[in-house]
C-alpha cells in the first residue's frame, strides 16, 4: 500500500517539475513512510511514497524499471505468486519477491489485458519510455484510489485529491452538483466527478491512457447478473465458502502481520473466524471501537462470542473520549479530503489509530458484502417490488408482514413499507433515487441541468440485482471505499477488504433472489456456508447495525457543539435561509433532520480550507 504522484508538463522546466512533485509527495507521505522515491523522463515524473508489505527489501522500492516500462503502484495483486509461475514458464526473470515486480512484467507481457490476470486492489501508473505514454488502471470495485487534472496538454495525478491541490494547474472551483449529491444522497464522488470542478477520478474498473495524442479511458470488467446457477443450494454453499477460503488465504499474504476490525457483525465476524478456521493455531489480534452511555450501541456481546470461540484471538478495545472526538476531528476531515457525509468516519479514523498503535500495518475489513449480499434492510423495498412484478403478491404481503412483525413496526409503518416495495415495482433505480433526491429536503439552488445530476445505467437481472448492483458502483460502497482509504492511510495502515474479491462478487450474482434473502434472513448464503464456523450468536443475528456512532446526535450537541456556530455563513449556491431554519430546529431539539444538520455543518468546515 502506498501512494503514487505524478506529472506530465512540458511547460515547465525538469527542475520545476521535480519541485512540484516532491511537495506532492510530502503531502501523502503518510500514505508511504518507509521509503519515497522519483523518476523523470524529459517532462514525465513519477513519484511514489511507499509502505512495506510483501518484500520489505530495498529492491522492491519504486519507481521501478523493465525493459523500457517504470512502474509506480499503490495496492496489492494478491496471486502474484500464481502470476509469476505463469511468467517465470515464459521465460521472465524476477529480482526481488514483490508483487509489483510480477505486475510490471504481467504489463510486458500482456499490456493492457494483464488486469483481467489480477485479483487484488490498486491504482498504478507505468510509463512507457519508447512510446512516450501513460499507462493507467484502477482496481474493479475502486478500492484504491486515482485522481487527476488533463488540461492543455499537461496532465497531473496522484493518490489523494489534497495533494493535487500543491499543482500549478488546480483551481478550487467547487463542483456543486457533488455537493448536492453530498447533501441529498450521501454520496462522496459520482463517475469520475468530485468535489471540485478541476479535479477527476478514474472510475472503478477502468484503464486509461495518456500521451501527446491526448487522454482516453476504457472500461475493462463489469458484472452480469443475467444468469443463474442451477446447483443446490447446498452446493452453492460449498462453493461460496470454498472462494471465501481462497479469498482469505489470499488477503493474508504479508511480510508483515496481519490482523482483523472486529465489530461483532456477520463480516467481520465471518472474516476472524475464517481465518481461524484456516489457521487454527494463529494467534490473531482483533481491534474493535465501541460507545458506552444511553442510547450507544455497544457490540462487545457479539465481539466477545467470536473470541470465545476462537480464544487465540487477542481483542483490543478502544471507546474515544468527548475531548479525543474534539482534538481529532479537524484532523480526520483533513485526511478524508471531502465533507463527510455521516459520523461513522471519525470511529473507523479512531479504530485505524488504534491498530496503528499497536504496531499492526495490515488489517482485514469487511466491506462489500452488505452490497452484493442484501445486507441492507431497504434491499427488501426491491426483493418484494420483484415479486409484485412477477404478479406474486400473496407471497409479498407474507413477506412484508413478516419483516414488519420482526421489526415490531406498527400497522402504519407496515403499510408505508409496502408502499414503497410497490413503488419499487413501478419504477427503475434512476427513477427511485432521483425521487429521493428531489424530495429529501431539496434547497440547492443552482445544480445544472432540468434533471437530477447522477444516472443509473439500466442492468441485467432481478429487482434486487439491479439494486445491488448500484449499490455496489454507484450509491453506496465507492463511499465506503472512500472512508476505508482515507482512515487507513492517515495512520499507514494497509486495510484490505477480502469480500471484493471479484469472484465471489461475480458467484453472488449468480445465485438467485431467494439464495441471497430467504425469508427474513438477509445474506443467507453467508450465514449458511458459515453456519458451525461463525458463533451461534452471530450467525443467527438479524438486527442490521452498521458502523453505528452517536455523532449526528449525541457529539453535535456535546463535543462538537463548536460546528454549530449560531453565525454559520453558508456558500451562495446553498439556500441559506432554510439551511439555517433547519438548524435552528435542530438547536431547539428537533432531531428528525440530523443527518442533514452534520452534512451542512460539516460542509461549512470543509469548505473554511478548501
Amino acid at each position: 500500500m502506498c501512494g503514487i504522484a505524478g506529472i506530465i508538463d512540458s511547460r515547465f522546466s525538469p527542475e520545476e517539475n521535480l519541485l512540484v512533485l516532491s511537495r506532492m509527495l510530502q503531502i501523502q507521505h503518510h500514505r508511504g513512510p518507509d521509503h519515497t522515491g522519483i523518476w523523470q523522463d524529459g517532462p514525465a515524473h513519477l513519484g511514489h511514497n511507499r509502505l512495506s508489505i510483501i518484500d520489505l527489501s530495498d529492491a522492491a522500492h519504486q519507481p521501478m524499471h523493465y525493459r523500457n516500462l517504470v512502474l509506480i503502484f499503490n495496492g496489492e495483486i494478491y496471486n502474484y505468486l500464481e502470476l509469476k509461475k505463469e511468467l517465470e514458464a515464459k521465460d521472465h526473470r524476477f529480482t526481488t519477491h514483490s508483487d509489483s515486480e510480477v505486475l510490471l512484467h504481467a504489463y510486458a507481457e500482456w499490456g493492457s489485458d494483464c488486469v483481467s490476470r489480477f485479483v487484488g486492489m490498486w491504482a498504478f501508473v507505468i510509463w512507457d519510455s519508447d512510446k512516450k505514454e501513460l499507462f493507467a488502471s484502477r482496481d474493479r470495485f475502486g478500492i484504491k484510489p486515482f485522481y487527476y487534472i488533463n488540461r492543455g496538454g499537461s496532465f497531473y495525478f496522484a493518490s489523494e485529491m489534497k495533494t493535487l491541490k500543491a499543482t500549478p494547474v488546480f483551481r478550487n472551483d467547487i463542483n456543486v452538483n457533488q455537493v448536492a449529491r453530498g447533501l441529498q444522497m450521501g454520496w462522496l464522488g459520482y463517475h469520475d466527478e468530485t468535489y471540485f470542478t478541476e479535479i477527476k477520478a478514474l472510475p472503478a474498473a477502468h484503464n486509461l491512457t495518456f500521451s501527446e495524442k491526448g487522454l482516453s479511458a476504457q472500461g475493462y470488467w463489469d458484472i452480469s447478473a443475467g444468469s443463474k446457477i442451477s446447483s443446490s443450494f447446498v452446493d452453492k454453499c460449498d462453493a461460496f465458502r470454498e472462494a471465501f477460503s481462497q479469498s482469505i488465504n489470499l488477503h493474508l499474504r504479508s511480510d508483515v502481520p496481519v490482523a482483523s476490525c472486529l465489530s461483532g457483525g456477520l463480516d467481520s465476524s465471518a472474516i476472524v473466524s475464517m481465518v481461524q478456521q484456516l489457521y487454527p493455531a494463529l494467534k490473531y489480534k482483533s481491534f474493535s471501537i465501541y460507545y458506552e452511555g444511553k442510547g450507544d450501541v455497544d457490540e462487545r456481546p457479539f465481539i466477545d462470542e467470536v473470541i470465545r470461540k476462537y480464544p487465540n484471538v487477542e481483542p483490543v478495545y478502544f471507546s474515544p473520549s468527548d475531548s479525543q472526538i474534539a482534538e481529532s476531528f479537524h484532523l480526520a476531515l483533513h485526511h478524508a479530503d471531502v465533507p463527510v457525509t455521516g459520523s461513522s468516519f471519525i470511529s473507523q479514523y479512531f479504530l485505524m489509530k488504534l491498530i496503528a498503535d499497536n504496531g499492526i500495518k495490515v488489517v482485514l475489513d469487511g466491506q462489500g458484502a452488505d452490497e452484493y449480499l442484501g445486507g441492507y434492510m431497504h434491499s427488501y423495498y426491491r426483493l418484494i417490488g420483484g415479486m409484485i412484478q412477477q404478479g406474486k403478491f400473496g407471497k409479498a404481503l407474507g413477506l412484508t408482514k413478516d419483516i414488519n412483525h420482526r421489526l415490531g413496526s406498527s400497522a402504519m409503518k407496515s403499510a408505508a413499507h409496502f408502499g414503497k416495495s410497490v413503488l419499487a415495482a413501478l419504477r427503475d433505480e434512476q427513477e427511485l433515487y432521483s425521487l429521493e433526491f428531489r424530495n429529501y429536503y431539496p434547497f440547492m439552488t443552482n445544480t445544472s441541468g432540468s434533471g437530477t445530476p447522477f444516472h443509473l445505467q439500466d442492468v441485467a437481472g432481478s429487482r434486487l440485482d439491479q439494486f445491488l448492483y448500484h449499490l455496489l458502483f454507484s450509491t453506496s460502497l465507492p463511499s465506503l471505499l472512500h472512508y476505508e482509504d482515507r482512515n487507513s492511510m492517515a495512520f499507514s495502515i494497509e486495510s484490505r477488504v477480502p469480500f471484493l474479491d471479484h469472484r465471489l462478487v461475480e458467484m453472488a450474482f449468480g445465485l438467485s433472489d431467494d439464495d441471497r434473502i430467504h425469508g427474513t434472513e438477509t445474506k443467507y448464503v453467508l450465514r449458511e456456508s458459515l453456519k458451525g464456523i461463525l458463533p451461534d450468536a452471530v450467525y443467527s443475528r438479524k438486527d442490521k447495525k452498521g458502523f453505528v456512532t452517536p455523532g449526528e446526535n449525541k457529539w453535535l450537541r456535546g463535543p462538537l457543539k463548536f460546528l454549530l456556530d449560531s453565525d454559520i455563513d453558508f456558500p451562495d449556491f446553498i439556500d441559506k435561509k432554510k439551511a439555517n431554519h433547519i438548524l435552528d430546529d435542530y438547536r431547539k431539539g428537533d432531531n428528525s433532520k440530523a443527518t442533514l444538520v452534520w452534512r451542512l455543518v460539516v460542509l461549512k468546515e470543509w469548505m473554511k480550507v478548501n
